[in-house]
């Protein structure tokens, strides 16, 4: 790799990933990964819910899939490898009418395409073989989807980063990034560097951050809060592993489900809110330059004026629990309302072309030295590995490139 220095934006676990994949690849370049917070997985990688996905819903041949496929496998060994939890407890995606289960069928074959290992396609009974509690008129059963925890994956990303000489700064928000020459020019925690190379990993401000180093305008980041709802203990065991709906294939997110956590728990979600501030994790939280930089965008009035239906509904159902659980039940009957409380929430980074198109795909630009990780949600935690292995052959000018 000709770079002999280069930096990373963001201590998630993309960012993290690339960093450990950079350093390990060439022992000698200086890799110093760049953090506002002061600790790892500090946004999105540590509200996510922690399920490593199989592959069933990706366009086959495009970078989700192709990644998404190779970063299950890699993660998986590491997982076993600095003993991480991983538990393969399995995905049913659900389909509950005849409109859905042509959806189903169509989405089976995609799955197949990808090479999602094990997967059948299960009646009523099949079902309730795997689910006794779930309600359906066919399904999808992926035995190899799993959950890990990936706090603490990057938690053990940063370690090997450090024992391999790179270095992570904490509480080094980049504030200027501006190509020099064949470099770049970064100031971080109050301090210029020159860097060969710049990899923004930077997530929820990722948009911003690839700006101020050459790339273009687009796409925007537009925050949704994901919020979850936790399901009594009491009524915890009803759900072995995890139910999905059938996706809604006009948007990226995957609906309200039913989620085993590596703690035992159960969650219900996530939804997918608007939320008012970059990183709003309550109705509460508004940032005037977030919903500035939202309004000002002409791809938000665009998706607003396809999907306003959609958005009053969630937003109904943000501030209901009976109306929030009125979907979900119809998949576990027996756990209602009364049967969850509230539980946490996440903002996932959701990436808006200037004609009100959401961003599936992963995105990943390069201009000059740096390279801009411009759109990476689910399942980017399970691919982390994999997209780092791609940034790394871009910079090299490999197949990645």
């Amino acid at each position: 790799m000709a770079d002999r220095s280069i930096g990373v934006v963001g201590a998630g676990i993309v960012g993290l990933a690339t960093a450990r994949e950079l350093v390990l690849r060439r022992p000698g370049t200086r890799v110093v990964v760049f953090e506002k917070e002061d600790r790892v997985a500090a946004h999105q990688t540590g509200h996510n819910s922690g399920v490593v996905h199989a592959g069933i819903y990706y366009e086959p041949g495009g970078l989700k899939a192709r990644l998404c496929t190779r970063g299950r496998d890699l993660l998986r060994e590491y997982c076993a490898e600095r003993g991480l939890p991983y538990e393969e407890c399995g995905k049913l995606v659900v389909a509950l009418t005849p409109r859905e289960v042509d959806r189903l069928d169509a989405l089976h074959a995609r799955a197949v395409r990808n090479a999602v290992p094990g997967l059948r396609r299960l009646g009523p009974e099949g079902i309730r073989e795997i689910e006794p509690h779930a309600a359906g008129l066919a399904a999808l059963h992926s035995p190899r989807t799993a959950i890990t925890d990936y706090t603490r994956i990057a938690r053990a990303f940063a370690e090997d980063i450090a024992a391999a000489g790179g270095e992570v700064r904490f509480r080094a928000p980049v504030t200027a990034a501006v190509p020099a020459g064949d470099g770049v020019r970064v100031t971080a925690g109050g301090e210029d560097l020159r860097l060969d190379g710049l990899v923004v990993c930077a997530g929820l401000h990722g948009d911003r951050v690839a700006r101020a180093a050459g790339d273009g305008d687009g796409p925007r980041i537009v925050p949704f809060r994901g919020e979850y709802m936790l399901v009594r203990p009491a009524k915890a065991h009803l759900v072995r592993g995890l139910v999905y709906p059938v996706p809604d294939p006009r948007y990226p997110f995957l609906g309200v489900h039913f989620t085993r956590r590596v703690s035992g728990e159960v969650e219900v979600g996530p939804n997918a809110v608007l939320a008012l501030a970059r990183e709003g994790y309550r109705h509460s939280d508004i940032r005037l330059a977030d919903l500035r930089d939202t309004l000002t965008w002409p791809g938000f009035w665009a998706m607003g004026l396809r999907h306003w239906r959609t958005g009053a509904a969630e937003v109904y159902g943000s501030f209901s629990k009976r109306a929030y659980m009125r979907a979900a039940r119809r998949y576990v009957p027996d756990i209602g309302p009364a049967d969850v409380v509230r539980g946490g929430s996440g903002v996932r980074a959701q990436a808006l072309d200037r004609d009100g198109s959401l961003v599936d795909d992963f995105r990943i630009h390069r201009v000059g030295p740096v390279t801009a990780v411009r759109n990476a949600p689910s399942p980017a935690a399970t691919s982390c590995m994999a997209i780092a292995e791609h940034i790394a052959d871009t910079l090299e000018g490999g197949p990645g490139a």
